[in-house]
């Protein structure tokens, strides 16, 4: 009995990876460098249509003890070719020339690599073939000598970055009618939204889109739990447009909730302070006007960006909160990071309150499959970090206090909106 019983933890400890000295990284959860678009990533193919040399294939994993490890990859060649491709791992680099005979899976083994510290580590593959020949479709990268107690990697088809979030708490009963918040994008990397006002209602900050275009975005959610298609919701639960800024785009939003859109593009530069307020204008408890201002750089006053009108509100602002998004996933292993600071709430009353403390939480992509996601405080800022497989972790949950800059929003004139 008690040998039938050891036999089947060792079985369960196998198959839930816990004594497992052997990891299988799916090949679809890696990147393609400099060219994002130089391989396709799928769960049901692997990694195809890579013909380009130029272009590598990275996987990334925390390694949390030195070790030696043996590196294999499994993959598919039309049958009676060949491939050539080169495995580099912290400076050390393996050549191996595969050949399928009658059957075209093949196992590419390129031997033994000493991992000398702990933290995250690279495992890049490249192809000696000539240009225009197909590498072969890649299914896994087999790592001998590690487990799940050893090792984490990202098992999922998800490769975006996890989403981090910066929560701020005005004192219970407080009218919040407007919020205040300093933001400065630090990495630009394509895609990213680092977002500075949200609300319970909607989100307020800018976007890279791609090399050549940048936004400043506002959007407000309608009433309703549609989380799709804008078309399902009733006229009665739809924001409307009231106002907006000229050179502002307008439309709707779906597939994240749905609601009223609005963006304007502008080429807004890494490393310089960008300035957001968002207010709140209740009626009659039937609805509320809620207006997204931005201090134009260029024109150095504030511009409005757009002002929806919310049904089935009446109430002020409330969920105060920033972050940073990875909305992409071909770039999700590179670096994302933005300072949040000099963040003041005013009430219904008239006057403006600081906010120095935030706590940090983040999507459930962050909760075991991406780990690359913190917070803290630089140069009397908050700051957000995520992606690029950096040693770094917060707990979620974890509040930071910034040091107080006593520099009120006082002297500011937002335009009237209609």
């Amino acid at each position: 009995m008690k040998a039938k019983l050891a036999l089947v933890m060792t079985i369960l400890g196998w198959a839930f990876g816990a004594q497992a000295s052997e990891l299988r990284i799916p090949a679809f959860t890696g990147y393609a460098d400099p060219d994002p678009g130089g391989a396709r990533f799928s769960q049901r193919y692997g990694v195809t249509d890579w013909k380009n040399p130029a272009v590598t294939l990275s996987w990334f994993g925390d390694i949390k003890q030195p070790c030696k490890i043996e590196a294999a990859l499994e993959l598919k060649l039309p049958p009676k070719t060949s491939s050539r491709l080169r495995l580099t791992v912290d400076g050390q680099s393996h050549d191996v020339e595969v050949l399928a005979a009658d059957t075209n899976l093949v196992t590419a083994n390129f031997g033994g690599f000493q991992i000398t510290k702990p933290g995250y580590h690279r495992f890049v593959l490249s192809s000696l073939n000539p240009e225009g020949q197909d590498f072969g479709s890649l299914s896994t990268l087999v790592l001998k000598g590690l487990s799940t107690n050893n090792a984490h990697f990202n098992y999922k088809p998800r490769r975006n970055a996890a989403s981090v979030h910066l929560s701020y708490s005005p004192p219970k009963g407080t009218n919040v009618a407007a919020f205040y918040c300093e933001m400065t994008g630090i990495a630009d990397t394509i895609p990213t939204y680092y977002m500075a006002c949200g609300w319970h209602r909607g989100y307020f900050g800018m976007q890279i889109n791609s090399a050549t275009e940048r936004r400043i975005i506002f959007s407000v959610w309608d009433s309703g739990n549609e989380a799709v298609s804008r078309d399902k919701v009733a006229s009665s639960n739809r924001v409307t447009l009231v106002s907006k800024g000229q050179g502002v785009y307008s439309g709707d939003f779906g597939n994240e909730g749905t609601g009223g859109h609005s963006h304007l593009k502008y080429p807004w530069k890494t490393g310089e302070v960008q300035k957001f307020i968002v207010t709140a204008q209740p009626t009659n408890n039937t609805f509320t006007i809620y207006s997204g201002y931005w201090f134009h750089p260029g024109r150095k006053d504030w511009m409005l960006i757009s002002s929806w009108k919310a049904p089935k509100e009446g109430g002020w602002l409330r969920g105060l909160y920033s972050f940073s998004e990875d909305f992409g996933g071909s770039r999700g292993h590179l670096p994302r990071k933005a300072l949040y600071g000099n963040q003041w709430f005013k009430s219904d009353t008239g006057e403006w309150h600081e906010l120095t403390t935030a706590s940090f939480s983040h999507d459930v992509t962050g909760r075991a499959d991406r780990l690359d996601r913190f917070m803290g405080v630089e140069n009397g800022q908050f700051f957000l970090h995520h992606g690029g497989f950096v040693n770094g972790y917060t707990h979620y949950g974890e509040k930071f206090t910034r040091p107080p800059t006593g520099r009120a929003p006082k002297d500011i004139l937002l335009p009237v909106v209609p």
